[in-house]
């Protein structure tokens, strides 16, 4: 609820959105990282904010390390922005420590849990990472994978990045024809236009829902093309859990099948916070047209 007050600072319309961290996902990284803790995993939890511009994104980034009067304490902050991931992540994280000063808070007191700022061009690329990543069954947003997509996508986000006037990811071109040059092979070797926007006709969606659901289940299996999105209320998370858990064992089980499970303000905020579960990739299939092309301009997010 803070986060999204204060998304509309300096936006309109941001896509805020909040969402529990996949067990799976949960186990993984523990296994990359062999000597942390669970208790020191600083996104087991988050919120996320999506806003138009960079010119937004720097704003509320500002807001929140100078003038925010939000009680729980600042621990860390990742600019992703000024310091791009070598995958071409870009984006900003301020990792909090949980403070309450109520009784039933206290137990989670000093846990961390993170906030991400994010662009509409930025959240585009890691939406076109999860996509690819989730049909070809690779994590490619932790550097997993064949090394043709790796590659395109760590140019794309220099491509964004130049787009945005902010630091190229490292290890690309810094000219921009040299940089256009490598993107264009690699899009035409990996056909990825026609590959995302097959995989964005192929997904059947199935909604068990209502415009009045708080919390929305989503189980995508890439093997049927199939996603099915179940909402619950907001006074039934122990169902929504529940339901989860029961998702996860399937995952568990199917290499193909993916679930989450999170909290947007309503089912069309829930497509466009996240677009990856429903093969959504217009916007990042449009910013490489333009890089391709020669020809940008802006670019509005589409509307189902």
């Amino acid at each position: 609820m803070n986060l999204r007050r204060a998304a509309r600072r300096f936006d309109d319309a941001p896509i805020v959105a909040q969402r529990t961290k996949r067990l799976s996902s949960i186990v993984a990284k523990l296994d990359r990282e062999p000597l942390m803790k669970l208790s020191q995993m600083q996104d087991i939890g988050g919120c996320r904010a999506v806003v138009k511009s960079m010119s937004a994104v720097m704003a509320l980034q500002d807001f929140y390390l100078h003038k925010s009067e939000i009680k729980h304490k600042l621990s860390k902050c990742n600019d992703y922005i000024e310091e791009p991931k070598n995958t071409g992540y870009r984006g900003i994280h301020l990792i909090y420590r949980f403070f309450s000063d109520k009784e039933a808070g206290e137990p989670w007191n000093g846990l961390k849990i993170e906030m991400q700022l994010r662009s509409q061009y930025q959240h585009a690329w890691a939406t076109a990472v999860e996509t690819v990543g989730t049909f070809i069954g690779e994590a490619l947003k932790s550097s997993s994978g064949p090394d043709e997509w790796l590659r395109f996508f760590a140019l794309m986000g220099s491509v964004i990045a130049l787009r945005e006037r902010s630091s190229l990811v490292p290890d690309t071109p810094t000219k921009r024809n040299e940089l256009i040059e490598e993107l264009d092979h690699h899009s035409y070797v990996l056909k990825v236009e026609n590959r995302l926007v097959a995989f964005g006709n192929a997904l059947q969606s199935i909604k068990r829902t209502t415009e009045r659901a708080h919390w929305y289940l989503m189980k995508l299996d890439t093997n049927a093309n199939q996603l099915i999105v179940t909402g619950f209320q907001r006074d039934d998370y122990e169902n929504a859990t529940a339901s989860y858990s029961e998702a996860e064992e399937l995952v568990k089980r199917r290499s193909a099948m993916d679930a989450v499970l999170v909290s947007v303000d309503s089912l069309a905020a829930l497509e466009r916070a996240y677009p990856n579960y429903f093969a959504d990739t217009r916007i990042f299939v449009e910013l490489m047209k333009q890089a391709l092309s020669g020809h940008q301009r802006r670019i509005f997010a589409p509307v189902r």
